[in-house]
């Protein structure tokens, strides 16, 4: 199980309404791809105002490439004006307060649930 984070810039001038409004499209394209986990839209606050990301969770880091392809990367440049930077991480333990649930993964994705005690 991996997680990615991609971070790239906010079209000059948007406003989180624009932000959100462009977001809403992608979710079609998103909520199509079955090896897609779960995607968390963020945008910067502070002194990371101006930048956009997406904190995905998939099942490894070729199912990510897959979705993030040429024609995704030249959506991103055409819209930002800029490149796109992704890095990928190891998920091996889930803390999910809200289903009350942790989470641990073995190397090959695995999931064990564990005791939250």
């Amino acid at each position: 199980m991996i997680v990615e984070f991609v971070t790239f810039n906010a079209p000059a001038g948007w406003d989180r309404a624009q932000i959100l409004e462009d977001a809403r499209h992608t979710v079609p394209r998103w909520s199509a791809n079955r090896d897609l986990l779960r995607k968390h839209f963020v945008r910067g606050l502070g002194t990371d105002e101006g930048t956009l990301g997406g904190v995905y969770v998939w099942p490894s880091i070729e199912a990510a490439q897959a979705a993030h392809n040429a024609e995704w990367w030249a959506g991103i440049v055409k819209r930002t004006g800029g490149e796109p930077t992704i890095r990928y991480f190891d998920l091996f333990l889930l803390i999910d307060n809200e289903n009350q649930a942790v989470t641990e993964f073995a190397s090959d994705g695995t999931p064990r649930s564990l005791d939250r005690t």
